[in-house]
Parts: structure tokens; C-alpha cells; sequence
């Protein structure tokens, strides 16, 4: 090898080294210039009012005080610790604090994806890829606690495949990961899930006295990560609480982020599926059955619920990128510089660089945020309407679902709000019914069995449209986002409220 040749690749190692965090930076930049798109999801308020109530009570909630619904029913987060970096950045800098926080976190998933792509593939095609995972994510990129453990999850895949590639146990020093994850955000069962596929692509070709072993050797880490997910302040019911709402039946058909995909109309989830299947045709792509399972995993978690997109289109390439790396092998780098026995001054090159983004990253924050500031969508913040529900002192509000969180971030008790595996597949369910007015008794049925003395709903909701017709309700207000009916004393004196079928 010439000595020109190996400089080349020595400079090129340095060169790549820096373009995990070039792309995060650019990620992060990009949504901190487009963060108020990332306030557009009501649950983000009562996210941010639980991680003060844990601040200020130096205290886990184990129940219900949020709703007047379930009071006092058994209930955890397992999401406290987001919650706490969310209310911290928020008491700090109002939304600018949640806004940053989260563009972080996806900086922070674009490095180490291209870091953990940039193993097998060419740097453009690592960047493309991280490119068309933030695209196919965008509908689920939020100020909300799975953000936060995104990151986690990359870097948890990653170490999970890089030893199934190597044909060896993942070191137990990452086991922390796990208990990070758990205490971020309950996605973590997925993590969990992948043991058993990475373990089968790990021993696949091996013979059988070596399976024997190294499977034996997966299933101990397997059980160690489980025991690693137990180290939260709840403990091993932390298990049982992040999959409570895999619990919920139809209701997860109802709920906008775990309804099914749609392909009524072409989409980038639907570009996505075609391009997987043409890349497989054309490269002619040969894998092992454990690594088709784990593509098909990520393909039908996509197709069942929307908000795991983003697992597909950020682990389906981490599941490609061996066998399309073997396709076109990248250059191998000196001995020295894979032993990491780089000079002085080429570490020194590396260090400044890094420095440098992050400087620049910082420098274009503070320009940016001393002439912008960010707010929340306005049609999850009926404003003027709640103003005026305090006002005439509203005890018992039945509210429209994406108002929840809303009414939590103003200390009023709710009827309903974005935590469903607390209220439960029939009461949610019920209550959609209600809104729908499917059948009008659904609606009154609810509104006198908890004693509702005022209504918050969409505008253009028909449960909205009917209350303006049902003796014993009137209209009190109403603007573009929210309108309100109270109860009419003066008719309800008289008559009960109507209890009949709608055509």
C-alpha cells in the first residue's frame, strides 16, 4: 500500500468521523427553525404538569389526580423522566426549553444512526438514509417523552446487531441503556422483544455446539436487560405498565397515532415499502430468515400503527446495512488507524471539529431564539373558552379529547385526556360513540351519569351540533377552535334533557 494511499484513507477516517455529528447538527438546526411545528400535540401539557408535579412533590404518581373521571385510580408514568427534562427546560425557557430539548434528541438519533450506517455503507448513502428517516417520521417528531428515548433505541439496535454481525454476546456494560430507556419512555418492550431475533441471526450459521452456547450465552443478556428494565422507581411494574396499552382493543383503531396506516393516498411510508422491495430486487439482496423476520417486524409494525414508522424507517436500514455494505465494500482503513493509533494532531483535528459544530450550533441557537418565540398550536388551546369556564367556576367538564391536556396544564380536573390505558377501552370508546353522536342516548347518557355541568368540544364536532338542539343545554360560546354549552336552568326546570335515536 502507498504511503499517498494510506494518508488518503487516514484522511478520509477523520473526515467521516465528523459526519455523524455534521448531520446531527443539521437535524438539530432544521427543527429548531421549524420547532413550533413540534408543539402540535395537546399531551405534551400534561407530559410537562406531571413532570412538575414529581419536581415539586419529590414524589412518583401511583394514581389518578388529574381527572374527575377515575380519581384515585392505580396509575404510573413510565415516562417520569422525560417528564422532568421536559418541565425543567420549560420552567427554564417556556416552550424554547421543550422545543431545544427535543431537536436535540433527534440530533443526537441522526448521529448515531449514520455512525452505526457508516460501518457498511458509503457516507452519502448513510446520510440519505438518516435523511429519509427523519422524512418518513416527521408526522410523529413531537415535544413528547418517545423523542427523548429515540436516540436510546437506535444506539440499543445497533449494539444488539453489531454483535448478532460478529457472531458474539452485546457487552453487558450496555445494560444501562436498557434502564435508560425504561425510565424514558415505555417503548422500551420493544428493545426487549429484538433480543430474540438478534439472538437467532447471531448464531444462524454457526454449528450446532456453538448455537448451544451462544444462544445460552443471549438468553442470560436477555434476562439481564429484563432485569435492567426493572431499574426504575416502579420497579418490575414497570413491565406491566408500558404494555397496558397494548391492552386497549378498538380503542388503538380510534386514536389518530395508533390507527393502521392509510393508503388511500399515496404517502412517504408507501414510497418507503416500494423502495425497500426495489432495492431488495435490484441489488439482489440475499438474507438470512432471522433478518428477514426482523424487516417484516419493522414493515408490519409500520402497517399496524402509525407512530411506529418511525422504528421502521429508522431500523429496517440498521437491519440492511450489512448485506448492502457486502454489495459495494468500502475501503479498509490502515491497521493503525482501526487500532485507533491515530497521531496527536489527527485527534487534535477531530476534537476542534466537533468543538466547532457544537460552537456553531450553539451560536446559531441563541441568534435564533433572541428574535423567535415559539407557541403552542392554537387549536389545542381553547384559550378564551377555558378563561371563561373559570370564570362561571365549571366543575365538571366534558371535554373533547385533544383538549385533556390543555385543561390539565390549567389545574382543571378533566373528563377525559390522552392517557388511555388509564380510562380504559369501554370508557374511551363510550365516549368516541358520544361524540359521533352515534346514537344521541350515548351523549346524554354521559353527560347526566357524571353529573357534567358544562361542555368543551371541537367546534365542528356533531356532538357540538346536537347539544344546540337537546332541551336542557344552551350555547354559551363559541369561536373557530372550541365552543361551550351549560346546562339551561330555566328549560331543564321543566323537562328532562331529550333521550332519543338520531336518524
Amino acid at each position: 500500500m502507498s504511503l499517498s494511499f494510506t494518508n488518503s484513507i487516514a484522511v478520509q477516517s477523520r473526515a467521516r468521523a465528523l459526519v455523524p455529528l455534521c448531520a446531527g447538527a443539521g437535524a438539530y438546526l432544521f427543527f429548531l427553525y421549524v420547532g413550533d411545528t413540534l408543539l402540535q400535540d395537546s399531551d405534551s401539557f400534561w407530559q410537562i404538569k406531571i413532570g412538575q408535579w414529581i419536581l415539586d412533590h419529590h414524589a412518583l404518581p401511583y394514581t389518578d389526580f388529574y381527572s374527575f373521571t377515575r380519581p384515585g385510580e392505580p396509575w404510573i408514568s413510565t415516562s417520569w423522566l422525560s417528564q422532568i427534562l421536559y418541565a425543567i427546560t420549560f420552567a427554564q425557557w417556556d416552550w424554547a426549553g421543550p422545543v431545544i430539548l427535543t431537536a436535540l434528541a433527534i440530533a443526537a438519533s441522526v448521529a448515531i444512526f449514520v455512525h452505526l450506517l457508516d460501518a457498511h455503507l458509503e457516507i452519502p448513502r448513510s446520510v440519505l438514509f438518516a435523511m429519509l428517516a427523519v422524512l418518513l417520521s416527521l408526522h410523529h417528531i413531537l415535544t413528547r417523552p418517545h423523542m427523548l428515548a429515540l436516540p436510546v433505541m437506535i444506539a440499543w439496535v445497533g449494539i444488539l446487531m453489531n454483535a448478532a454481525d460478529r457472531k458474539v454476546t452485546p457487552s453487558w456494560a450496555w445494560l444501562p441503556l436498557m434502564s435508560l430507556w425504561a425510565n424514558l419512555h415505555g417503548g422500551f418492550v420493544l428493545g426487549l422483544v429484538l433480543i430474540g431475533p438478534m439472538a437467532l441471526e447471531a448464531i444462524w450459521t454457526l454449528d450446532s455446539a456453538k448455537q448451544i452456547r451462544l444462544l445460552a450465552r443471549w438468553f442470560l443478556f436477555g434476562v439481564a436487560a429484563m432485569i435492567a428494565a426493572c431499574v426504575t422507581p416502579y420497579g418490575w411494574r414497570t413491565l406491566l405498565g408500558a404494555t397496558n396499552i397494548l391492552n386497549l382493543g378498538e380503542l388503538l383503531s380510534v386514536i389518530s397515532e395508533w390507527m393502521p396506516a392509510n393508503f388511500a393516498s399515496f404517502s412517504a411510508f408507501e414510497g418507503a415499502i416500494l423502495g425497500l422491495i426495489a432495492i431488495g430486487l435490484f441489488r439482489g439482496l440475499t438474507l438470512s430468515p432471522p433478518r428477514i423476520l426482523l424487516v417484516l417486524l419493522f414493515t408490519w409494525m409500520g402497517l399496524t400503527h402509525v407512530r411506529s414508522i418511525e422504528a421502521f424507517a429508522f431500523l429496517v436500514p440498521l437491519a440492511l446495512a450489512k448485506p448492502l455494505g457486502e454489495k459495494s465494500p468500502l475501503p479498509q482503513a490502515p491497521q493503525d488507524t482501526e487500532q485507533g493509533n491515530e497521531s496527536p494532531a489527527a485527534r487534535y483535528v477531530t476534537v476542534m471539529g466537533a468543538l466547532m459544530i457544537a460552537a456553531a450550533a450553539w451560536t446559531s441557537t441563541s441568534v435564533y431564539m433572541s428574535h423567535h418565540r415559539f407557541t403552542f398550536t392554537m387549536d389545542q388551546t381553547p384559550v378564551t373558552a377555558v378563561d371563561l369556564l373559570q370564570q362561571r367556576k365549571a366543575q365538571r367538564i366534558f371535554n373533547a379529547y385533544q383538549f385533556g391536556g390543555y385543561l390539565i396544564s390549567r389545574d382543571i380536573p378533566v373528563f377525559v385526556d390522552g392517557r388511555a390505558e388509564l380510562y380504559g377501552e369501554k370508557f374511551v370508546m363510550d365516549f368516541f360513540r358520544a361524540i359521533e353522536v352515534k346514537k344521541l342516548d350515548n351523549l346524554t347518557r354521559l353527560l347526566e351519569e357524571y353529573k357534567i355541568d358544562a361542555t368543551l368540544l371541537v367546534a365542528d364536532s356533531p356532538a357540538a351540533q346536537v347539544l344546540d338542539h337537546i332541551k336542557g343545554w344552551k350555547r354559551l360560546y363559541a369561536d373557530n377552535i372550541a365552543v361551550i354549552h351549560v346546562r339551561d336552568d330555566e328549560a331543564s326546570a321543566g323537562n328532562a334533557p331529550m333521550s332519543t335515536h338520531s336518524n
